[in-house]
C-alpha cells in the first residue's frame, strides 16, 4: 500500500465513504514506519470528535457472539445508530493478521448500508490489538458511526485489553456449562459491565429460557461477593440473539451504564485509557525497533541457538538481546 493523500482522505472518511474508512483502518494498522507517519498525520486532521458509543464484547466459546451482534447490530441501524464493528483475533498475535471471517458470520448486518464490519488483527502483539483497534475506533467516529462494538474471541488479556478501550464491557455466557464460575476465575466478571446470558429460547422442543435465568440468578449472587456497595453492580439479563427477545434489555442496561459514568466520569475514564494507549504506544513501537535493529539481527541467530542447547538461560539471552540492541 502506498503512502496516501491523506487529506483526500480525511475528506473521504468525513463524507462517510466506505472506501476511505477501509483505507484509513488499513493504514493505521499498518507497522511500516512510512504508514505510521501518515497514521499520525490522518490522526491529527481528523481530530477529536464528540465520541461515540464503545462496548467491548466477549463470551465463552459457543456462546453466539457473532449471533448476538448482529441481532444487536440490526436493531441498532433499524433506530437510526450507526454501528461499527471492529472483531479483534488473538490469534493474529501469532499470524500478524485476522483470519475471521465476520462478513460471513455477520450476513444481514455486512450488507446493511448503516454498518461497517471489520476484523481487526492485533498487528503482531497485545500492544498492536491496543494500537490498531483504538485508532480505528477514532476512525470510525470521524466517519459518524456513533455505535462501536469491539468483538474479542479470546480470553484472558486480550480481553483485558479491550476492556481498557471501551466505555462499557459485555460478557455473554451460557446456562448449563458451569462458565459463571470460571469467569470469576479467570476474572472476567470484575472487568464486566453488563452480563447476559444468551441461548434462552427455545430451540427444537428444547425450552432453556428457565435455565438462562437460573444461571442468571446464580451470576448475579457470585456478583455480590465481588463488587462492593456503592459501586456499579453489573447486571445479569438473559437474551436470545436467535430470536431477538432480550437483546434491547441488554442495550437498555449499556445505557444504564454509560448514565451511571456520567459526563465527568466517562470523561475521567477516557482519559485514563488514553494515558494507557499512551504506554501501549510506546511498548509497541520498543518492540518494532526492537525487531528492526540490525545489532540485534546480527546475534538473534546465535542467541536462539545457544538457548535451544541449554549453553545460554533465558535471563542472560535477553540481557546479551538488550545489549545488542543499546549498542546498536
Amino acid at each position: 500500500m502506498p503512502a496516501p493523500d491523506v487529506g483526500a482522505l480525511v475528506q473521504g472518511i468525513r463524507d462517510g465513504q466506505r472506501a476511505a474508512v477501509s483505507r484509513a483502518i488499513t493504514l493505521v494498522e499498518s507497522s511500516r514506519a512510512d504508514h505510521r507517519a501518515a497514521a499520525r498525520e490522518l490522526l491529527t486532521e481528523l481530530g477529536s470528535t464528540a465520541g461515540a458509543t464503545r462496548v467491548g464484547i466477549s463470551g465463552v466459546p459457543g456462546v453466539g457472539k457473532s449471533t448476538f451482534i448482529e441481532a444487536l447490530g440490526t436493531m441498532l441501524t433499524a433506530a437510526g445508530h450507526r454501528v461499527g464493528v471492529l472483531a479483534v483475533d488473538p490469534s493474529s498475535v501469532r499470524t500478524g493478521g485476522s483470519v475471521l471471517g465476520d462478513k460471513t458470520r455477520m450476513a444481514t448486518l455486512a450488507v446493511d448500508p448503516r454498518a461497517y464490519i471489520r476484523p481487526s488483527p492485533s498487528a503482531g502483539t497485545l500492544g498492536g490489538v491496543a494500537r490498531a483497534t483504538t485508532q480505528a475506533m477514532l476512525v470510525l467516529e470521524a466517519a459518524a458511526y456513533d455505535v462501536v462494538l469491539v468483538e474479542t474471541v479470546g480470553v484472558g488479556q486480550s480481553e483485558v485489553t479491550v476492556a481498557g478501550m471501551v466505555d462499557t464491557f459485555l460478557f455473554l455466557t451460557l446456562a448449563r456449562t458451569g462458565d459463571q464460575l470460571q469467569g470469576i476465575k479467570k476474572g472476567i466478571l470484575e472487568i464486566a459491565d453488563v452480563i447476559a446470558v444468551n441461548k434462552a429460547d427455545a430451540v427444537g422442543g428444547d425450552d432453556r429460557s428457565g435455565e438462562a435465568r437460573a444461571a442468571a440468578r446464580e451470576l448475579a449472587g457470585a456478583l455480590r461477593l465481588v463488587h462492593g456497595k456503592g459501586e456499579w453492580a453489573p447486571p445479569v439479563v438473559t437474551c436470545s440473539a436467535l430470536t431477538g427477545v432480550g437483546v434491547d434489555e441488554v442495550w437498555k442496561r449499556v445505557q444504564a451504564h454509560r448514565e451511571h459514568l456520567g459526563t465527568d466520569g466517562l470523561l475521567r475514564k477516557r482519559a485514563g485509557q488514553q494515558l494507557d494507549f499512551t504506554w501501549a504506544l510506546v511498548r509497541d513501537e520498543l518492540d518494532q525497533r526492537l525487531r528492526r535493529s540490525a545489532s540485534v539481527a546480527a546475534i538473534r541467530d546465535e542467541v536462539r541457538d545457544a538457548v535451544l542447547s541449554g549453553e545460554l538461560p533465558a535471563p542472560m539471552a535477553a540481557d546479551r538481546i538488550l545489549a545488542a540492541y543499546d549498542a546498536g
